[in-house]
């Protein structure tokens, strides 16, 4: 009998592999040390051949994943990487997913059906907030659990909001996502946020509730020109029982352009709550009703928790309004004086405990910071960091050199690590006291104002994204000129967003003018040509 093969010499896998796709394999196997049933899934490599870079964003993304808390996403257990290909061992699932339930059902109760949308919505409220989009959800990727909870599967395997700038969302050449549930800003521009999340589920939710997928053709690239130009059919003109209301929210899911989309999964969710009723058995599915679940029991009592009594309902309000302390909603953004003050739960040692930091201390905390980056601890170099600024500043002053050093590459590990809600106002503040340092045209205050803006443009705020971006691109022009690569680069990432946010013939004008000035002035020879006639392409604006 051959050996099963064990990896790290702790984690014992199967003899075949519970799954394959484009993207990697999945094998149940078992940790040893801890006994426990596990799933190992291995990364596929594009080309085949080890890519270190690939394996260096794995591991940042996998640890970006494994901070997601939600009893929706399976839990993140260990990465590493085994003969060149990196792996990530999560919680072992067991149900059905939704692709094999349509299989065996063909339609889904109205009920369910928008109760396992809800509850990917859930999820995604969790990851959009920490700035991860799936990108790839799909029937495949939603399991049904025998007491009716739903878990989103392969964020370990989704590509984190990029870095650097919003022209390389997806890496050159390779195309994340399903044709038959892309949104069409992945498929003109390669870009993805939390609406193209929306209308993935959107997709989803239309083919449970019609047996059909969306939309349909003989090749993949006729299926993406249909998710771009033609508009979805009604679910309620394939199944007219569907409530009226249901079907205007998934007609809302799959708007052609993303700001015409619910703004939030939790908008979505509350949306589609009304229609989670008449939650009947599935046998063969889900436990018998009789079998006690768990899940269900916490979920009654929190059902319960922030509903008010009939007393308390009769009563007269007479309640003061919550303050922003008691509320248990997470905020949009960080606030503004978060950049360099630390939490007062936090103890600092040394000179920077008493509030006198020295410049060793502070080139110390640098060298450990980047050590912990090096190793994808994006986190721990953030929070190491923080500890530091409010003693640096107070020692030697917000403008001071090293300060500014520390405070810049605290954003810059902020957005490196995905937390783009925190890196956003910590760009703004450090702008505006390079403004008073060094004046309006510093290039470093270039380089904030479009960290700035790419940080919106990666949690989704097109609009404020792309009006910033316009107010840097004439700033450049000025400073610049017209045909600097910094100013060519920028009118480039504005004509992308431009196409990823939907607007097309915006887009299509900037990208045209561009090229038409490369072109005239550089020739065919410029590295900026090749890329700008491919967005073109993909609009139909280059010949």
């Amino acid at each position: 009998m051959a050996q099963r093969k064990v990896i790290n010499e702790r984690y014992e896998l199967q003899r075949l592999p519970l799954a394959r796709g484009g993207m990697g394999e999945v094998w149940e196997g078992r940790d040893t040390k801890l006994d426990r049933e596990i799933a190992v899934k291995f990364v596929r490599f594009p080309d085949g051949v080890p890519d270190d870079e690939l394996i260096r964003r794995f591991v940042r993304e996998s640890r970006i994943t494994a901070r997601l808390q939600h009893p929706g996403v399976p839990a993140v257990f260990d990465v590493g990487t085994e003969d060149g290909r990196p792996y990530l061992v999560m919680q072992r699932i067991r149900g059905l997913s939704v692709a094999d339930l349509l299989d065996q059902h063909e339609r889904l109760p109205v009920g369910w059906a928008t109760a396992i949308a809800a509850q990917a919505c859930s999820v995604l409220a969790v990851a959009h907030h920490a700035s991860l989009v799936h990108r790839d959800l799909k029937p495949a990727n939603l399991m049904l659990e025998p007491d009716g909870t739903v878990k989103v599967l392969d964020f370990g395997l989704a590509v984190a909001l990029d870095l650097a700038d919003v022209s390389q969302i997806t890496r050159s050449g390779q195309h994340i996502g399903t044709p038959a549930y892309m949104a069409p800003e992945q498929v003109l521009a390669a870009m993805s946020g939390p609406q193209t999340d929306i209308y993935a589920l959107g997709c989803t939710l239309h083919e449970m509730l019609t047996g059909a997928k969306l939309f349909t053709g003989t090749t993949q690239y006729a299926v993406m020109n249909k998710q771009v130009d033609e508009p979805p059919t009604p679910v309620r003109d394939i199944r007219p029982e569907v409530p009226a209301g249901l079907d205007s929210v998934i007609g809302a899911m799959l708007e052609k352009k993303p700001e015409d989309r619910p703004s939030t999964a939790q908008d979505t969710y509350e949306s589609l709550l009304p229609y989670v009723e008449s939650l009947e058995h599935i046998p063969g599915v889900l436990h018998p009703p009789a079998i006690p679940s768990p899940t269900q029991m916490y979920a009654t009592v929190l059902s319960r928790a922030f509903t008010p009594t009939p007393q308390e309902q009769t009563a007269p309000d007479t309640a003061q309004p919550p303050t922003s302390e008691s509320q248990h909603t997470l905020p949009a953004t960080a606030p503004e004086h978060s950049a360099g003050t630390p939490s007062s739960s936090t103890a600092l040692t040394g000179d920077t405990a008493a509030g006198h930091a020295t410049r060793s201390s502070l080139a110390e905390t640098r060298a450990e910071a980047s050590e912990l980056v090096r190793q994808s601890r994006y986190s721990q170099a953030a929070e190491l960091l923080s500890e530091t600024i409010r003693s640096a500043r107070e020692s030697f002053g917000p403008l001071d050199d090293d300060v500014i050093n520390l405070r810049l590459e605290w954003a810059n590990v902020l957005f490196e690590g995905g937390d783009y809600r925190t890196a956003a106002p910590a760009y703004q503040a450090l702008k505006a006291d390079l403004v008073e340092r060094d004046g309006p045209d510093a290039e470093l205050v270039f380089r904030c104002r479009l960290q700035n803006a790419t940080c919106h443009a990666l949690l989704g705020d097109t609009t404020t994204a792309l009006e910033a971006m316009h107010e840097l691109l004439a700033d450049e022009r000025r400073v610049f000129g017209t045909h600097d690569p910094r100013t060519i680069e920028l009118r480039r990432q504005i004509g992308l967003l431009q196409l990823g946010a939907g607007q097309r013939e915006a887009a299509q004008g900037t990208l045209r003018e561009l090229l038409d000035e490369l072109l005239e002035q550089h020739g065919e020879d410029h590295p900026a040509v090749p890329k700008v006639r491919d967005l073109l392409a993909g609009i139909g604006g280059e010949s």
